[in-house]
């Protein structure tokens, strides 16, 4: 009986969790949908027009085209750099390659708002300043981190017995990397890159300090546009990028499998 209670308690306490965690999601998505013109729960009918409202006002399509631009910029960035590190440092047992791998996954432990402030005054006396590509560094500095602990998890796990085949049937590096590693390594070079992007998509600390007229993101606009007015449009765009998240969960999925890309050494 005592089992039977305690069970019970555990029950609830995951279901209450998950309420707690998920309502305040599904209320911003209702609210999106809301045909009154102010942000209110219960919404008094159902209406498209914030959906709408998105494409209508041009700083939002302005901040987005410079969103997508900023991520995939730094997720490729951290792919073409994290990749070959990863590769290199997780089969290392060696000190000083242990010291690298914390030093590239450090940006995860620290407070996005210190990685911008020191950012900023760092890149200025560089001469980069408020500017494009010094949004594009930043953000490559913090989406690194996913991609080297993704792939070098996968690659760790590795036999590397299909390596030294390749080696023995007279593949030379480069082909055993091509036609080896590379499909092997992929789904965590998918699921870094997921991460890489969507992080970078979604930042605002960051962003912040970068922001200007040509570099403004699509978060920071939407804190501005919140400065000045708090209506449903803001409720629309954040469920237009939930959705966008999920669906790239969902095709990742499809492809690769969730499984195969939480894979760790």
């Amino acid at each position: 009986m005592k089992r039977d209670w305690i069970n019970i308690g555990l029950l609830a306490f995951v279901v209450l969790f998950f309420v707690f965690m998920l309502a305040p999601i599904l209320i911003v998505v209702v609210v999106s949908f809301t045909s009154a013109g102010y942000v209110s729960f219960p919404i008094p009918g159902w209406s498209m027009k914030w959906f709408a409202r998105i494409f209508e006002y041009q700083p939002f399509i302005d901040a987005l085209i410079v969103s997508f631009q900023i991520a995939i910029g730094a997720t490729l960035a951290s792919c073409l750099i994290g990749v070959p590190a990863a590769i290199y440092l997780a089969r290392s047992r060696s000190a000083w390659a242990s010291a690298v791998m914390t030093f590239l996954l450090s940006p995860l432990s620290m407070p996005m708002i210190v990685i911008g402030f020191a950012s900023l005054f760092f890149l200025s006396w560089l001469g980069v300043g408020i500017s494009f590509t010094a949004l594009l560094i930043t953000h490559t500095v913090v989406c690194l981190p996913y991609i080297v602990r993704t792939v070098a998890g996968v690659y760790a796990g590795m036999p590397r017995s299909y390596e030294e085949a390749a080696a023995i049937l007279g593949a030379n590096p480069f082909l055993t990397f091509w036609h080896v590693t590379l499909p092997l390594i992929r789904p965590g070079i998918m699921a870094g890159s997921l991460f890489s992007f969507l992080t970078s998509f979604d930042n605002l600390p960051i962003s912040y300090f970068f922001g200007s007229a040509g570099t403004n993101t699509l978060p920071v606009v939407m804190l501005s546009y919140m400065e000045n007015q708090f209506d449903p449009t803001i409720a629309a765009l954040s469920t237009l990028q939930l959705l966008l998240a999920v669906i790239a969960l969902i095709v990742v999925d499809r492809v690769y499998g969730i499984e195969k890309m939480t894979v760790a050494g």
